[in-house]
């Protein structure tokens, strides 16, 4: 079984210091603010910055994230409308390299980003409320709840990854 959540990061995160105790709805408010908080850290920056330790730009980084949360979205719409709750595992590098993420203009992302957290909130509310369960094949059951926590626990930790960029950025 792979290992995910608080058991890979830690609890708190031990790079982000994100708590893994937040509720279905508590993580639907953490993701409802993604992007005034990306915007905050973008404004009046390339989101072209780079960091010798991290592979993505900003802007990539915000594309990860609104890629992560349609992928879930859907994830959890199949399960709730068709019955699918098989899912696997992807890999965000490969989508990364076949959407070039590097190559996303950082307004367009962010306005990605915007749809995405909308599609998500409403897929992940009405999971939340129909007690949606996944079967993961590689992590197992992943109630709605989980999933939230896990989503909102990405595009925190991306926040923070972003911030260090930048850091980075002015440090040089």
């Amino acid at each position: 079984m792979e290992k995910w959540g608080a058991a890979l990061y830690g609890d708190p995160c031990g790079a982000c210091g994100f708590g893994w105790t937040a509720t279905g709805a508590e993580a639907v408010v953490v993701v409802g603010g993604l992007p005034a908080r990306f915007r905050a850290l973008l404004d009046g920056r390339t989101g072209r910055e780079r960091h010798p330790g991290l592979a993505w730009t900003p802007a990539a980084y915000v594309s990860h994230v609104a890629d992560n949360l349609r992928i879930w979205a859907e994830r959890l719409a199949g399960a709730r409308l068709a019955g699918a709750v098989e899912v696997g595992g992807y890999d965000p590098d490969l989508v990364a390299q076949g959407r070039r993420y590097l190559e996303i203009a950082p307004a367009a992302a962010l306005w990605s980003l915007d749809h995405a957290v909308g599609a998500w909130t409403a897929s992940v509310t009405a999971a939340l409320a129909g007690g949606t369960v996944l079967q993961h094949a590689t992590r197992g059951e992943q109630r709605a709840e989980d999933i939230a926590r896990n989503n909102a626990h990405d595009g925190h930790h991306h926040v923070h990854d972003v911030a260090r960029i930048l850091r980075h950025a002015d440090a040089g």
